[in-house]
């Protein structure tokens, strides 16, 4: 194992932040797996869960077991994870610019179209050599101008020729859930039965540039766009991304991140990634996936004080109660109930709700949104 401090780009006088990146395996070999932790910093059971992963990689790369690459990212955001407001962490927006930590991600297919749409033929795996080097050299002449472009840049320089990438996040207060493109979903549906996961979100394109999606989106993007251009060249999947949501912000504990960094293990001896004497049985599947555009938002219709009727992992039908708002000046309460039915996998931790607020998010089956898929 090695670690490599990677500097970036100062945005003031006499200070400056750094990624710290951990290197188990071989430079180069395959398969290529990217984890990283807290892009949005205020989620920190990922952090947890990146520690105790890091000690079975260190034991696993002594003792030779790994026979691909495996890059770990314990705090993949230096910059939110500095900031405070009133003693608050502030780790899911940039300060600086307004901008969420994990939107805005580049389009690359867009980026190297122009580059690769001559020089495919007709080996697959070439082809997604010659990808991943055009996405090599956009990174490596882009000349970002903030500290956050400049994060933005050296994480997917660190993930960008993965043939794995899993970002690790957490909501307010929630259920393991899991978002992956639907390109990615055969190859990754093992991790979420390792994972115990109780919701599967799918879609083909969330929108609004997420850092898993900047990945996995490319591949797909430029199958499209080469069927467009009618040529028939063959071009697989050469990233598989996901973002993994480890239950609730106040979900830290030592026996939770074991569990999971354990569960993660689990997953890179299925894909060999790293060698066993036995590879671990999946476990059975906890739920079934279901498509990002069938997930209801619940929103608070007045003001109020939140009390919740139903708990997170609870399945809700059309109808059922989720929560109550009390405007206690008026004397009045309103209820917000279950618009589909389905899991309700993530609720807000805050009981005072401003009117049009966010309250819960219930996995739906049935597809009925369009447009950007993700909140802010």
């Amino acid at each position: 194992m090695k670690h490599v401090d990677h500097p970036l780009l100062s945005p003031s006088l006499g200070s400056q932040k750094f990624l710290r990146s951990f290197h188990f395996g071989t430079p180069g070999a395959r398969p290529k797996v990217h984890i990283q932790a807290s892009l949005h910093a205020e989620e920190l059971p990922g952090m947890l869960v990146a520690h105790h992963l890091r000690a079975l990689l260190e034991a696993a790369d002594a003792a030779g077991q790994i026979r691909g690459e495996v890059i770990l990212v314990p705090v993949a955001n230096p910059l939110g994870l500095a900031q405070r407001v009133d003693h608050k962490a502030m780790g899911r927006f940039d300060l600086a610019t307004s901008e969420n930590f994990n939107r805005h991600y580049p389009d690359l297919a867009k980026a190297v179209w122009p580059v690769v749409q001559d020089t495919l033929g007709a080996d697959p795996a070439a082809n997604v050599a010659t990808v991943r080097s055009a996405m090599g050299d956009y990174l490596r002449n882009w000349t970002p101008d903030t500290e956050l472009q400049s994060m933005r840049r050296c994480l997917l320089t660190l993930a960008h020729d993965a043939d794995v990438m899993l970002d690790l996040h957490c909501d307010c207060e929630s259920v393991m859930h899991f978002y992956t493109e639907e390109t990615c979903w055969p190859h990754l549906k093992p991790l979420t039965c390792f994972l115990q996961c109780e919701a599967i979100l799918l879609a083909r394109n969330s929108g609004s540039g997420p850092f898993d999606e900047c990945l996995s989106g490319i591949w797909w993007r430029l199958t499209d766009a080469l069927a467009l251009a009618k040529k028939p060249v063959p071009l697989p999947q050469g990233c598989y991304s996901a973002t993994i949501e480890l239950r609730g912000e106040g979900d830290v504990s030592h026996a939770m991140a074991i569990t999971d960094a354990k569960a993660l293990f689990s997953y890179l001896q299925h894909i060999q990634v790293v060698d066993c004497a036995t590879t671990p049985a999946v476990p059975p599947a906890r739920c079934q996936a279901t498509p990002l555009a069938g997930s209801q938002t619940l929103y608070a219709p007045v003001p109020g004080v939140v009390v919740f009727a139903a708990q997170v992992g609870q399945v809700l039908h059309i109808g059922d109660l989720v929560a109550e708002v009390i405007d206690p000046l008026a004397n009045q309460t309103h209820r917000v109930v279950a618009g589909v039915s389905g899991t309700l996998y993530a609720r807000i931790r805050e009981r005072y709700a401003m009117a049009g607020a966010e309250l819960g998010k219930i996995a739906g089956a049935t597809p009925f949104r369009t447009g950007e898929l993700l909140g802010a």
